[in-house]
């Protein structure tokens, strides 16, 4: 049966959601405080990331939060504060870094990550895009011995996962990139990944839903939700009132703002990620993690993105100089002759992903509403889960057996 649905939230997430929901009939409206042309979903580094099956919240990261907090151009970075939510975001974060949990957690994000490559490819070949997507995997490269023993160590887990990895010396590195003059000591390849263009694949899904009658409110902030019955029965903006059969809540870091006002606890703290674009040929043909910097480097549609760091410091959008250097001096000490101008850092932007404690997202209905579905909290995976996430929200809502265990994702669950 066609239900009217209201996604709250434009990014990836809610984008792919939408797409969905149209696709089993529904009548969906998507709004947005933005007009959906920056944040997280524009300025990511373009990855599905098969590889990255290892949660933010494994063992040794509060110990390497703890030493980089006091580093300004630290790739992951907690900014200490006296707020109720960041304490226990942080105490669940702890509880959540035992090796119990993150053994748990990894195939659930591997497969998680599979269906969503799989579901990127059918997208592909339905010919109602034309998106840039390229299969060239992903490079993990260390200039340190200690880092190319540490990421091998996770390779062989993703061997043991099924994943194709596989150790490279700097010789065999430069079957992928013939190119360019690296300066690193060997790397970690995973075939599993693939690539895009984020702007020229949500320029293309937003021209498409337009197309087939999904209604957007754009730069209109939700201002009040009406509740009746264990069920939501309308969503308010400072224009209009929009009447709801299903409320699917995907606003990213704002989520928390959105489930408060509901009474429904979503743990998720905004972590800042920056991205230098190079509109210049650089040679570059192989997506790439510098490791010990933990920088991003995707050969994107005409131009070389650099992207990175973790930044919890709550919602804004300051842009911390030290840490835009950093990644381009990251850049230039692994890509031996590469040149990042003074114009390209100074036009950097950033995004804010959605951090769970546990590193898992939140897909699935929550008790306390009949009617609500929350899909948030994917923090660096967001682009990679964004069309599988919202095929599990459309099962979701459509009241189908969902293509995944939901149980892991459940946005009830307790750390």
């Amino acid at each position: 049966m066609a239900k009217e649905v209201t996604i709250i939230g434009g990014g990836i997430i809610g984008l792919s959601s939408a797409y969905y929901l149209q696709k089993e009939g529904h009548n969906v409206t998507v709004v947005d405080k933005s007009d959906i042309t920056k944040g997280a979903s524009f300025v990511n580094a373009g990855y599905i990331t098969p590889s990255h099956f290892i949660p933010l919240a494994a063992p040794g990261m509060i110990t390497k939060g703890i030493k980089w907090m006091f580093n300004s151009s630290s790739p992951f970075y907690v900014k200490p504060r006296l707020d109720k939510d960041f304490i226990k975001w942080s105490w669940a974060f702890k509880k959540s870094s035992s090796k119990a949990k993150v053994e748990k957690a990894i195939p659930v994000i591997k497969d998680i990550n599979l269906l969503g490559r799989a579901l990127y490819e059918d997208l592909k070949e339905s010919n109602e895009f034309d998106f840039h997507y390229e299969r060239k995997g992903l490079l993990m490269m260390y200039q340190t011995e200690k880092a190319g023993e540490e990421e091998w160590k996770v390779g062989q887990r993703g061997i043991v996962e099924g994943l194709n990895v596989t150790n490279l010396s700097r010789e065999e590195v430069k079957k992928y990139e013939p190119n360019i003059d690296l300066n690193i000591k060997g790397a970690v390849y995973y075939d599993s990944d693939a690539h895009m263009t984020p702007h020229e694949f949500m320029k293309d899904m937003m021209a498409y839903l337009k197309s087939k009658g999904v209604t957007f409110y754009t730069n209109e902030e939700v201002t009040d939700i009406s509740i009746s019955n264990q069920n939501i029965s309308d969503v308010q903006t400072a224009n209009r009132t929009i009447k709801a059969d299903e409320v699917v809540i995907a606003a990213g870091s704002w989520s928390p703002l959105l489930t408060k006002k509901l009474g429904v606890n979503v743990p998720v703290q905004a972590g800042k990620g920056y991205r230098i674009n190079v509109d210049r040929p650089t040679g570059i043909e192989t997506p790439a993690i510098l490791l010990e910097a933990k920088v991003a480097v995707t050969p994107m549609n005409g131009f070389t993105r650099f992207a990175g760091t973790m930044e919890i410091g709550g919602i804004n959008h300051n842009i911390n100089p030290a840490r835009v250097n950093a990644i381009a001096n990251a850049a230039k000490s692994y890509y031996n002759g590469l040149e990042i101008k003074q114009p390209e850092i100074e036009n950097a932007d950033c995004g804010l992903r959605p951090c769970s404690p546990d590193g898992l997202p939140y897909i699935g209905r929550t008790k306390k509403y009949k009617n609500l579905t929350i899909a948030t909290g994917h923090a660096m995976m967001g682009w990679s889960l964004g069309p599988v996430t919202g095929k599990l929200v459309s099962e979701v809502v459509s009241d189908k057996k969902t293509s995944l265990n939901l149980n892991p994702f459940n946005p009830d669950r307790t750390f």
